[in-house]
């Protein structure tokens, strides 16, 4: 292939890239170090009563002429990153007697911080093993019960995933179904969505039934790629079902468990749906819901556009910094190979 094939093949991709991709990242990258802030303008106002009249001198924001809050665009440096992370606060939790960690969940941006990994580290172990075992299972079956099973194994994938969580949520909020057979259960009233740690629970679970397909859909394609002669070998050579497993099946399917680990990383470490679903931002709050939280125009209409980018910056250094062991051993596995 020459050089302009090349570029003909490329090219296009390339400027789609950066125009939709590469170009938003800079451009919220300079926003993070910038603050939009209101004019405002000193008017005086007279006002009269039965006992005299006195004029007051206040500041009031200029507006244009069509009514709108004309506001300009300052250049702050690390303020925004300074009032997210707010160092000052987390000095004090830190050499505050008692648990730390309580006193940095009271700090918003840490509290989010510690839902969001939590969120992505518990549920991807749980991802890969419940996906690889349905994978196992399901491939044991015969081929007449294996269409029908892939078919309703893969509808929680399907579901969009607020709509999902809604369900989810409407099975346990008040007198739901769940929540009515729990209550017969265990003979006493149950509250999922009064604490938090029950609504992060249910969360955590919703998410794993959510993606769980997907890695079984890919294990099990992989599965069908694994060479029966090397199964057949170690069975000859004494090889249990877990051995087979471990020293066999693993490593053939190890790039596609580093495929669904990276995907599913950087999925869940975005975590919105959930969230916005069970209607949880007044117990847990995430990264990406928080940056939403920053570009809801307030009760005068302003948004925090600032925070709100560095908020997304910090979530996608979080992502990189989640996903860097699994491309450093994707790359030496290239380099070796």
């Amino acid at each position: 292939m020459n050089q302009r094939t090349f570029w003909a093949f490329v090219g296009p991709s390339l400027f789609m890239m950066v125009l939709f991709i590469a170009g938003p990242l800079v451009g919220v990258l300079v926003q993070s170090f910038q603050q939009q802030r209101a004019d405002f303008e000193t008017v005086e106002r007279e006002s009269c009563t039965p006992f005299g009249c006195t004029t007051e001198t206040t500041a009031v924001p200029v507006t244009d002429d069509d009514g709108r809050i004309v506001t300009r665009t300052v250049w702050v440096g690390w303020d925004n990153y300074a009032a997210l992370l707010d160092p000052d606060a987390v000095r004090a939790a830190l050499n505050a007697p008692g648990d730390a960690l309580r006193q940095l969940a009271q700090i918003r941006f840490w509290d989010a911080l510690r839902f969001t990994v939590t969120f992505a580290l518990v549920t991807l172990p749980l991802v890969l093993v419940l996906g690889l075992l349905l994978a196992l299972a399901v491939n044991t079956l015969t081929d007449a019960l294996k269409g029908p099973t892939i078919f309703v194994t893969l509808l929680p994938f399907i579901i969009t995933p607020v709509i999902g969580a809604l369900a989810v949520r409407w099975l346990f909020i008040g007198d739901g179904i769940l929540t009515a057979g729990l209550e017969r259960l265990l003979e006493r009233e149950v509250a999922m969505f009064a604490q938090g740690w029950t609504i992060e629970l249910m969360m955590l679970g919703y998410r794993v039934w959510h993606v769980v397909p997907f890695a079984f859909v890919i294990f099990y394609a992989g599965l069908q790629t694994v060479a029966a002669e090397r199964l057949e070998a170690a069975g000859i050579d004494g090889a249990t079902r877990w051995q087979k497993l471990r020293h066999v099946i693993v490593p053939h399917l190890m790039p596609l468990i580093v495929f669904v680990s990276l995907i599913h990383l950087m999925d869940s470490y975005r975590v919105f749906d959930e969230i916005v679903g069970f209607s949880a931002s007044g117990y847990r709050t995430s990264l990406q819901y928080l940056t939403y939280e920053f570009l809801v125009p307030d009760e005068s209409g302003n948004r925090s556009i600032g925070r709100a980018s560095a908020s997304a910056v910090l979530t996608m250094i979080g992502v990189v910094i989640l996903l860097v062991p699994l491309l450093r051993n994707t790359w030496k596995e290239q380099r070796r190979a």
